[in-house]
């Protein structure tokens, strides 16, 4: 399979960082905190901003003051956070203007977990700090693909959820999706499925990236 595209919008968490351990961890912490069941707050945290999964699990509480001490949880536990495969070499061929991050953590646990994997932190890119609506709403990566200003239907979303396949999808998006965090099943929202980035070719053009890649899965959503 090769596409060519104008733009490549990367989730964070599970495409391009291996953060699950913390994650769960710290969603653990905080569920014994707060008195919620530790499986339903790890169940409830994956794929979307950690605003929107306080003001589901403890709506009684304060969502900003929760927000914060979330944050503080997960950026203190960075054990086990390291680049995922074929990360570092995609990332290298990439100029910057071709490709940034859209993130549902904040800027600041995200630029926390980019430096803890040792990757080049974006100048500019999307966080759950600069969006109203969280994944799977659309917004985070229309947002991301004015970012590159282009338009959606001209950029690949790379994501592991299905929040963010779903959000992807109706941006406008085409939607490779890597089996990190989800099942396959799971990711009926994305066109193409593989298994990770080491699974994938990119290619600089004039104007555009040419991305190769075999798919594991392909949902049939593109021509």
């Amino acid at each position: 399979m090769k596409l060519q595209v104008r733009g490549i919008l990367f989730d964070m968490d599970g495409v391009l960082v291996s953060s699950l351990g913390s994650v769960e961890r710290s969603w653990a912490k905080w569920g014994e905190m707060r008195g919620v069941d530790t499986v339903l707050a790890i169940q409830a945290a994956h794929g979307r901003r950690a605003i929107e999964t306080l003001r589901h699990l403890r709506p009684d509480l304060n969502d900003v003051e929760e927000l914060k001490l979330i944050e503080e949880i997960e950026i203190a536990d960075k054990d086990d956070i390291e680049v995922l495969a074929g990360v570092e070499r995609v990332l290298a061929t990439l100029p910057q203007k071709y490709w940034t991050v859209v993130t549902s953590a904040t800027e600041k646990l995200a630029r926390a977990r980019l430096g803890y994997a040792g990757l080049t932190v974006p100048e500019h890119f999307i966080t759950a700090d600069l969006v109203t609506n969280g994944k799977p709403n659309p917004e985070p990566y229309i947002k991301g693909a004015a970012l590159l200003g282009q338009k959606p239907e001209d950029c690949l979303v790379i994501e592991d959820s299905t929040s963010g396949a779903i959000a992807g999808h109706a941006a406008g998006c085409k939607v490779l999706a890597t089996l990190f965090s989800h099942s396959a099943e799971n990711l009926s929202a994305a066109d193409w499925i593989v298994q990770s980035l080491d699974d994938v070719a990119i290619r600089v053009l004039e104007d555009s990236v040419e991305i190769e890649f075999t798919p594991l899965v392909r949902n049939g959503h593109q021509p």
